[in-house]
């Protein structure tokens, strides 16, 4: 069980906590790249419980300012793209991607002072279709060189989804791989194309339904917590999974692509209670079939939210639950998590938690949290900040979807494929 403290100390990520100390010593999505394109207007954006405002200027460069001007506090996102930075409608004083102010137009020689004025700014960089920023102290790490942020477009797809929840909750649901066997499972034989699993003549859809007590174990990695599922099934196979969570918000796991690819989500608080989960599937082999991977995340509104939510039950069809899903809410799992993790509460009581030996991920990576925000508070790097080129090669984490001999050392078989993949760097 967890105390209301605790519970607090991981959750709570506002500037001056703890954990919000933590999150920002990373760099975070804060935006898809869709929603500020060339010549549109700025967004009025909300992380860590700090309300901001991402526009382009006018050179197409990308700022993240403090929402409210600093000098009557009027909401800049409303405010006009021009002369190198973003003006506030009140009073024309004019803010470039850096926070500064170039112009008081109402004082005298354009505002005497005004170079004392530095509103809060946060930098950005352009991505893998998302915006990135970092929101921490000093000068500011080295984004993760993790293979999907430089994805050719045609292998790589992103989208976002908001969560009636706080970001460990929904991310927990990712590092469970007990679920698989339950929420997301198909009382139908399913196999869209997208098999997922290497040496399997079927989708991991139907052979995860086949094995629901697996064999999990776990180990601190360079950049988190690895995860290994072996699922053994009929005539000496089993299938491995190997998953990470990474630090501090998101993880990595196999997905519709895992034979050759990955799946990330990243979950980024809004506030205590609610948080956008980023999702990136990408391939390393053939290029995506984007229609049938966006059919998987088609149920979401312009808002980028699901219309299957807490309002309307999920649309759950009771009928659809004897011969088609376990829960009856579609085929999208991405709402599926959404239940499960939402109706947990905004913020689960986890007093009343029982947690089991199949969650030892689960509590490895939370006791991982907790050392991180000691490492902040002691004055250190956190695990998995970046400063150093020669420490930014990848593979950050190898993503696992195999079927292999039950007979096999699933350890050793993931271990040497690692080394295959550092090898080839």
């Amino acid at each position: 069980m967890m105390s209301q403290e605790e519970n607090a100390l991981l959750i709570k990520t506002d500037r001056g906590t703890p954990c919000g100390e933590l999150m920002r010593r990373y760099w975070h999505p804060v935006a898809l790249a869709e929603e500020l394109p060339p010549g549109g207007a700025p967004l009025s954006v909300r992380i860590c419980g700090e309300d901001l405002v991402l526009f382009r200027d006018d050179q197409q460069r990308i700022g993240l300012l403090a929402l409210h001007c600093s000098h009557r506090g009027t909401d800049l996102s409303y405010g006009r793209i021009e002369d190198g930075g973003l003006r506030c409608l009140y009073h024309g004083w004019l803010y470039d991607i850096h926070g500064r102010c170039l112009e008081q137009p109402g004082e005298p020689g354009g505002g005497e002072h005004r170079d004392q004025i530095r509103h809060c700014a946060y930098p950005c960089k352009e991505l893998a279709g998302a915006i990135f920023t970092y929101m921490g102290p000093g000068e500011p790490p080295l984004i993760p060189n993790y293979d999907f942020l430089n994805a050719a477009p045609d292998h790589l797809y992103v989208s976002k989804i908001f969560h009636d929840c706080n970001y460990l909750q929904a991310n927990e649901g990712n590092i469970d791989p007990v679920h698989l066997s339950y929420l997301h499972k198909f009382l139908e034989k399913r196999d869209e194309g997208y098999r997922g699993v290497r040496g399997a003549e079927e989708s991991h859809y139907n052979l995860v339904a086949r094995n629901s007590a697996p064999v999990l174990d776990v180990e601190l990695s360079d950049c988190g917590v690895r995860i290994y599922t072996v699922r053994k099934l009929e005539d000496d196979k089993s299938y491995l999974r190997v998953s990470h969570f990474i630090m501090p918000n998101l993880s990595a796991f196999p997905g519709q692509t895992g034979g050759e690819g990955y799946s990330i989500n990243w979950h980024v608080p809004v506030d205590d209670m609610h948080h956008w989960k980023y999702t990136f599937v990408y391939s390393a082999g053939a290029p995506l079939k984007k229609e049938q991977v966006g059919r998987e995340r088609s149920e979401l509104g312009p808002d980028y939210r699901l219309k299957r939510n807490e309002a309307n039950r999920f649309l759950q069809d009771r009928e659809a639950m004897i011969d088609k899903t376990y829960a009856g809410m579609g085929t999208g799992f991405q709402a599926h998590d959404a239940f499960a993790t939402s109706s947990q509460g905004t913020v689960q009581d986890r007093g009343g938690e029982q947690l089991v030996s199949s969650d030892k991920a689960i509590v490895a990576a939370r006791k991982l949290i907790e050392k991180a925000i000691r490492d902040v508070q002691e004055g250190k790097d956190p695990p998995h900040v970046i400063r150093s080129a020669g420490d930014n090669r990848g593979p950050h984490f190898m993503v696992l979807s195999e079927m292999i001999p039950s007979s096999a050392d699933w350890r050793r078989h993931a271990k040497e494929r690692e080394a295959e993949e550092r090898a080839n760097l």
